[in-house]
């Protein structure tokens, strides 16, 4: 019999809860194979979408790590919440990093973090194409977020948490110097944003998509890669965009 594809993570708890999803599994029917089941933390998530861009399968995770932004709860009731399951689609971001000697090409689900390298900070120019945002950013950097990764390492630099139909990117100065009141913008999500070193050698910096980094980097592209889109699952009464109204109500309270 056809059933979903099972990956986890290599940590006990992940594999324990794989273990009992295979027996659940194997004495109650569901039958749709195009359902990828994720056991693992966010960091895995984002691992595994990245690796299966080119599938076109749904993605039901499961939280054996911490917070579990991009996941659901484990429980025996598998079965039944996959089957009443609300579909979430995303598009991720793609950066392209210019350096002395390549250019590499990197998806990014939650953000783009451009950081400062060495014990100096940041120049940074910033555009919308080819609009200034602003000419010079001392920083320790920058970051630019998706509407699903607003609640992650962008809410802890007290950028703007954006809804999933926002349409929307954020892009957020990391420990601001120079302007010093300078709080970021938000632009479309039809926006390329192009990220100068305005000073490489003196001032080197790393580009990094979600958790992967380029270092020396002298020229970073930004957009949407609208040609992907990536289908989360979630049960019924833990949707994403709930998840991001709970964060959005916790930052308004606190």
């Amino acid at each position: 019999m056809n059933k979903p594809l099972i990956v986890s993570d290599n940590n006990s708890k992940s594999l324990k809860i794989k273990r009992q999803i295979i027996k659940i599994l194997n004495k109650e029917k569901f039958k749709k194979t195009n359902v990828m089941i994720v056991i693992g933390g966010d960091g895995f998530m984002l691992q595994t979408l990245k690796k299966n861009k080119k599938s076109k399968k749904s993605f039901y995770g499961i939280n054996s790590g911490s917070y579990g932004f991009l996941m659901n709860k484990y429980s025996n009731k598998l079965i039944k919440n996959l089957t009443k399951v609300n579909t979430v689609n995303i598009s991720p971001l793609e950066m392209t990093v210019i350096t002395n000697n390549s250019i590499k090409k990197i998806l990014a689900i939650n953000e783009v973090s451009i950081l400062r390298q060495s014990r100096q900070a940041a120049n940074l120019s910033i555009k919308n194409n080819s609009k200034n945002i602003i000419k010079k950013l001392v920083s320790d950097g920058v970051l630019i977020s998706t509407p699903a990764g607003s609640t992650a390492y962008n809410l802890s630099v007290h950028g703007p948490i954006l809804s999933l139909n926002s349409k929307k990117i954020s892009i957020a100065p990391i420990s601001a110097f120079r302007p010093r009141r300078w709080v970021g913008k938000i632009v479309s999500d039809r926006s390329k944003v192009v990220v100068m070193n305005l000073d490489p050698k003196k001032r080197p910096v790393s580009a990094v998509a979600d958790n992967v980094e380029v270092r020396n980097a002298k020229k970073i592209l930004i957009k949407i890669q609208t040609k992907i889109k990536f289908s989360l699952l979630y049960d019924k009464n833990t949707s994403l965009q709930k998840k991001i109204k709970l964060e959005q109500l916790r930052k308004e309270i606190n």
